[in-house]
């Protein structure tokens, strides 16, 4: 890894200088996120192993360019795990690009964020100087926390090196409950059974073939299952069969994503008390109502981000098909929030070479 870090911090040097444009990419699973990549290619595979793991102290710090899977599997055999259900999107997916796209599974709602889990970091920026914030403890920022900062931020303000992340035991119990509702009856009921001291880890609102279902997955010790269970009511499903389907949830293959493949697939964040929308089409609806996906046509577009901008969120386009490749993916940033991208980019990447326009055309 020592000379993998070394070629890579001599690279982004040569590039700075020349002003050349760096396409930073791991496994290359989430290429179809953000703006298209423009530049050379910065691969950062070889930033790969796991450099401490302490399963007594829920802590792992990671290269960079470790797969995913592979993390996943050594927390496994301590019977722990990533709690926020990284997805993979592919075989490909890497613990930097995790890290990079921010992008939390099923659980999110309930366990937090990629970036809740990050302890502490360490970058090359784009002056070629390796930088560390953090550590390996949870109360050990002072001032701004750089690190999380880097979750979200698709490579554009460093080279992320490694990564320090707290990770979760397991949960001793689990159970997927279904219920044949209407989309406007699932929220009222999730809102609902957020104010409750319910083990709530994950729910799927989908329109599955003509019959509206809410799945819902509960996760925590055996009694509080059992006991959230009988409260609830709802059809029990099979654990060993359901799981596979949260895994495809997670990665968007479930039949619902797959039938709405080539068209432009939308993420619409929302507070979880937003109502039904008057959307294109019925959305998939995960984290108790917070995040909903829908497939809309290209001139759809602005109608949407009207729509969720109204009701407090905003919409990103997460999968675009070829007719909007050139379209934005992410709402634009209000005046107050665009000078700090642009200060916070100058500041890290002076000269601008790192993933240039992959979270905005002009940033």
């Amino acid at each position: 890894m020592e000379e993998a870090l070394s070629h890579c911090m001599a690279r982004i040097r040569e590039a700075a200088a020349a002003g050349t444009p760096l396409r930073i990419r791991g496994g290359g699973s989430k290429d179809f996120y953000g703006q298209p990549g423009a530049g050379e290619l910065l691969d950062t595979r070889g930033l790969a192993g796991i450099r401490s793991y302490e399963p007594s102290e829920l802590v792992v710090t990671v290269g960079a360019g470790t797969a995913l899977a592979q993390l996943e599997a050594v927390l496994a055999e301590q019977g722990q795990c990533l709690a926020f259900e990284p997805p993979h999107f592919g075989g490909g997916a890497t613990v930097g690009g995790m890290v990079a796209a921010g992008l939390s599974g099923p659980a999110r709602a309930s366990t937090g964020a990629v970036r809740d889990f990050i302890l502490g970091l360490a970058i090359v920026n784009g002056r070629g100087e390796l930088l560390s914030f953090g550590g390996q403890v949870m109360k050990n920022v002072a001032g701004y926390d750089v690190s999380r900062l880097m979750a979200g931020a698709l490579g554009t303000l460093g080279l992320i090196v490694e990564v320090s992340l707290k990770v979760l035991p397991r949960a001793p119990a689990e159970a997927t409950l279904k219920f044949e509702l209407p989309q406007a009856e699932a929220l009222h009921r999730l809102n609902a059974w957020g104010g409750q001291p319910l083990p709530l880890n994950a729910s799927c609102w989908v329109d599955d073939g003509g019959v509206p279902t809410l799945y819902l997955r509960l996760r925590g010790a055996h009694a509080a299952v059992e006991a959230a269970c009988r409260a609830l009511g709802g059809e029990r499903q099979d654990n060993a069969v359901v799981a596979n389907d949260w895994l495809l949830c997670r990665d968007q293959r479930l039949p619902w994503f797959e039938d709405r493949a080539g068209r432009d697939l939308w993420r619409l964040s929302l507070p979880q008390a937003a109502p039904v929308l008057d959307l294109p089409e019925a959305p998939l609806v995960e984290w108790h109502g917070g995040q909903r996906w829908v497939a809309a046509d290209p001139a759809e577009g602005e109608r949407l981000r009207r729509v969720v901008e109204a009701a407090g969120g905003h919409a990103s386009l997460f999968r675009a098909d070829a007719a909007s490749a050139g379209a934005p993916r992410f709402q634009p940033l209000l005046p107050p929030l665009d000078r700090v991208h642009r200060e916070l980019k100058q500041a890290f990447d002076p000269a601008g070479i790192l993933n240039p326009g992959r979270l905005y055309p002009d940033l």
